[in-house]
């Protein structure tokens, strides 16, 4: 077991450092839509990594090593398998703006919106010490995990800006990842808490 915000962070840093080096210091030209594609994917990982875990109310609370260590690898591959295209391999840019890179960046500033709100209240819910309660205001009235929905639009909207294989694998394994453990989220508020909304879905609104 290791201490959990040092953990996250420990986690979320190959993403940061082997993508955007692999972007400015590989050979192909950069354009544009290039620096976009970065801008955005550092953004996401500038927070997950060098602020999201410290703002954790959870002193002393730890997560396995193995879970730490499988993520390393994850996030480094993903990475390296996105750095690549982008700073190797990707054919020449596309126009820019055109509609693909215009949607993509409105979905992925609009699901990081929604994760940085979601992460802040319940945040919020943890540091008033006094017990588990139901997040109330914004998504939440909606669906039981507005982080995770908001995380797989980033990735969803990444996707469709980048179109590239590496990108559509990761918005794939987002969505595979994220939504089971959303699931199982809003299944353990409904055993918990008898009055909780039961129009409320898992992760997304209306659908799921």
């Amino acid at each position: 077991m290791i201490d959990n915000r040092w953990g996250w962070f420990w986690m979320e840093l190959p993403a940061l450092l082997i993508f955007p080096l692999m972007v400015v210091f590989g050979p192909r030209e950069k354009d544009a839509l290039t620096w976009l594609l970065l801008l955005l994917w550092t953004v996401h990982y500038v927070n997950r990594t060098l602020i999201f875990p410290f703002r954790l109310k959870t002193s002393g609370k730890k997560m396995p090593l193995l879970i730490a260590v499988s993520a390393v690898c994850f996030n480094g591959v993903n990475g390296a398998i996105n750095g690549w295209w982008l700073g190797f391999a990707a054919p020449p840019d596309r126009a820019f703006p055109d509609a693909l890179a215009f949607i993509g960046a409105a979905l992925f500033v609009t699901g990081m919106l929604i994760n940085l709100r979601a992460d802040a209240r319940l945040i919020a819910l943890r540091e008033r010490g006094d017990g588990y309660k139901i997040p109330r205001g914004g998504l939440f009235e909606r669906i039981s995990c507005p982080n995770h929905f908001g995380e797989i639009l980033e990735w969803t909207g990444f996707a469709l800006a980048a179109w590239s294989l590496p990108a559509f694998s990761f918005a794939l394994w987002t969505f595979i990842n994220l939504s089971p453990r959303a699931q199982n989220h809003h299944a353990w508020y409904r055993e918990r808490f008898a009055e909780y909304p039961r129009e409320r879905k898992a992760v997304i609104p209306y659908l799921w």
